[in-house]
């Protein structure tokens, strides 16, 4: 079993640290304070409280994993960790202050990586303290549900780090897929233009959004439709991801569309924010235009 430290005690890093610690690794959990680190455990509590109510999880399991995520308040609690995983922000600026920060704290032998969606691991890995031991691991929300790791190794990346990060994600359950160092990598090198053409063809008005969703679910057998998912990913999200395909190509056709661009401006971000394409305040979701 290896010390995990997992940095963004958000959605994505509090899903990081269930699977890890259910996996029976000890994890480190850290945010911008010590109150948003306890705040991550406290909603994996609540998913696991769940879980026992509807009698998939024991209670002593349950407590067992919750004890095995500890809330640290800075990144010189990493010094023991075997392996990091940023899971900050998609905003590249904000992972390489993550990396500048923690990496004087990490031992010779720890391994940094990034759960970054789209940004170049080899230019990320500039800032990380050893190249070599530094790899792109990207998973999918929510991550106890989806069973897929996108693995990316940077220009630098040794094989003994993939090796590594390889098995700790086949011990999680995931399936896991190898992805070269390219914009977007693999799913949402493909995904994501589906998604901003799907904004195009709403602010165009070729059809409503429920359309547009329903069109995709049926007419591609997708378990939901385009713009429906891109609100549960998070505009936001997907407006970074997509500028980082079109600058790191340079092909107009990742232009972002211009109503995604609006709707973020509005600070309309999706389901986490509750309002998005669909207002997520009710009951059920109801289209915004």
């Amino acid at each position: 079993m290896m010390i995990v430290g997992v940095i963004g005690a958000g959605q994505m890093g509090a899903g990081i640290a269930q699977v890890s610690a259910g996996a029976g690794h000890d994890v480190l959990l850290s945010d911008i304070d010590l109150a948003r680190a306890e705040t991550g455990k406290a909603g994996i509590a609540k998913a696991l409280a769940r879980l026992v109510g509807k009698e998939k999880m024991s209670q002593s399991d349950a407590d067992a994993l919750l004890a095995r995520i500890t809330p640290v308040a800075d990144h010189s609690a990493f010094a023991p960790a075997d392996l990091v995983i940023e899971a900050a922000t998609e905003r590249e600026e904000i992972k390489r202050a993550i990396f500048a920060s923690v990496g004087p704290h990490l031992s010779a032998t720890a391994i940094l990586a990034s759960n970054t969606s789209s940004i170049p691991i080899t230019r990320l890995a500039q800032a990380s303290p050893d190249p070599a031991r530094f790899i792109g691991v990207h998973f999918f929300n929510p991550v106890p549900v989806m069973g897929l790791i996108e693995l990316i190794r940077g220009l630098a990346t040794s094989d003994a780090t993939l090796k590594t990060v390889e098995a700790f994600g086949r011990g999680l359950g995931k399936e896991i897929v190898h992805a070269n160092d390219a914009p977007g990598f693999i799913v949402n090198r493909v995904l994501m233009p589906l998604i901003n053409e799907a904004v195009f063809a709403l602010g165009e008005g070729v059809a409503t959004m429920q359309d547009i969703d329903a069109g995709c679910r049926l007419g591609l057998n997708h378990p939901m439709g385009p713009i429906t998912l891109a609100d549960f990913i998070g505009l936001d999200t997907c407006l970074e991801i997509i500028r980082v395909l079109h600058s790191g190509t340079g092909d107009p056709k990742f232009r972002p569309a211009p109503l995604l661009v609006q709707y973020v401006e509005a600070g309309w971000v999706g389901k986490k924010a509750g309002r998005g394409f669909y207002d997520w305040t009710g009951a059920e979701p109801v289209p915004t235009r």
